[in-house]
């Protein structure tokens, strides 16, 4: 009986000696694992990549600066006219005519002066209205259609244009001149002078006037 008692013992030893090596192993398992579990790779930004959204960490973040240019300026309202010289009026002018008719040219001429008295600068561009009194009527006088130009008179200086009309070689009496009208460019206002010319045209059935005349600036004082 004692035998068997310390048989028993004996193995009941023996087992828990193997459960301890057992327990040891898993223990000494355990301890050799890794505390914390491993973290993913960052890596870096690879030259001219994009910039990192996150906030700056060597000073104050600071706000995008808006655009700095001047804004432009806007042109004057009246830009369009400014600087620009005046037209001559009627009354800014002294228009005179006097007959300037070269010996053996084809036509006779008239040349009308005018003159600025004004004080200020002012402009003449194109024909001027002409008309020739006659007892029968006005004769409107046609353009001879030479270019046009622009004249800027200072005060007390002049502009001139001319006046060509065909002589009355015909023996008759013609048409009479009694006077001369004329209307600045861009005018309402006329001018009655002395016809300063031969007293009359030789008379014609044909259509059209007979007296033409040049745009401003198309004859000179002596002409």
């Amino acid at each position: 009986m004692r035998v068997r008692n310390l048989a028993f013992a004996a193995l009941a030893v023996t087992a828990a000696l193997s459960l301890t090596a057992c327990q040891n192993d898993e223990t000494d398992t355990a301890q050799g694992a890794p505390t914390t579990a491993p973290t993913a790779s960052t890596g870096t930004i690879p030259t001219g990549g994009p910039a990192s959204k996150g906030p700056a960490t060597n000073g104050p973040a600071t706000s995008k600066p808006g655009k700095t240019g001047t804004p432009p300026t806007a042109a004057p309202a009246d830009s369009g006219t400014a600087g620009k010289t005046a037209k001559c009026r009627t009354a800014d002018l002294t228009i005179t005519a006097a007959d300037r008719t070269i010996t053996g040219d084809p036509d006779n001429t008239v040349v009308v002066e005018l003159k600025n008295h004004s004080g200020k600068d002012c402009t003449l561009s194109g024909y001027a209205g002409v008309d020739l009194k006659t007892p029968s009527g006005a004769l409107s006088a046609d353009r001879s259609g030479q270019p046009v130009g622009t004249s800027v008179l200072a005060p007390g200086k002049s502009t001139y244009f001319g006046i060509s009309y065909p002589p009355n070689n015909t023996g008759g009496s013609g048409l009479r001149i009694t006077g001369l009208v004329v209307t600045p460019p861009d005018e309402t206002q006329p001018v009655t002078l002395p016809w300063p010319g031969a007293g009359s045209l030789p008379a014609t059935d044909t259509n059209g006037s007979p007296v033409k005349i040049g745009p401003m600036g198309s004859a000179g004082q002596g002409q």
